[in-house]
């Protein structure tokens, strides 16, 4: 059985292992964008290639800003829940959601909420 301190460990390593993996989704995604670009640039020219990468590199910031904010729940919530770490929690949240917001704008040309609207 795990106790109290072996439990707050777990979610610590747990929490470590969801921002590693964030940190790989943004790396890997911007490695493959580029290697994407670099094909598409000697296929179809330039113009049209830095768009998709533009697109495919939010794409990959966005999943590991998601996985990112998702370790930041679980820290402030299983490991921290004091008044402070939810205080901080929710200025993280609050500029990764607004970072996360204008990502999809610049990639989709369109807000989140209208693209649900015109299908």
């Amino acid at each position: 059985m795990i106790d109290d301190a072996g439990l707050l460990q777990l979610v610590h390593w747990i929490t470590r292992w969801v921002e590693l993996a964030g940190i790989a989704v943004i790396l890997a995604g911007a490695i493959w964008a580029a290697l994407r670009f670099a094909r598409d640039v000697a296929r179809h020219g330039q113009t049209d290639s830095y768009r998709a990468l533009r697109s495919n590199l939010g794409r990959s910031i966005l999943l590991g800003l998601e996985l990112l904010v998702a370790a930041d729940i679980i820290n402030t919530v299983a490991v921290e829940p004091s008044l402070e770490s939810v205080a901080v929690l929710a200025g993280i949240v609050a500029i990764r959601t607004f970072l996360s917001f204008s990502l999809e704008l610049e990639i989709e040309g369109k807000w989140p909420w209208q693209r649900a609207e015109g299908g």
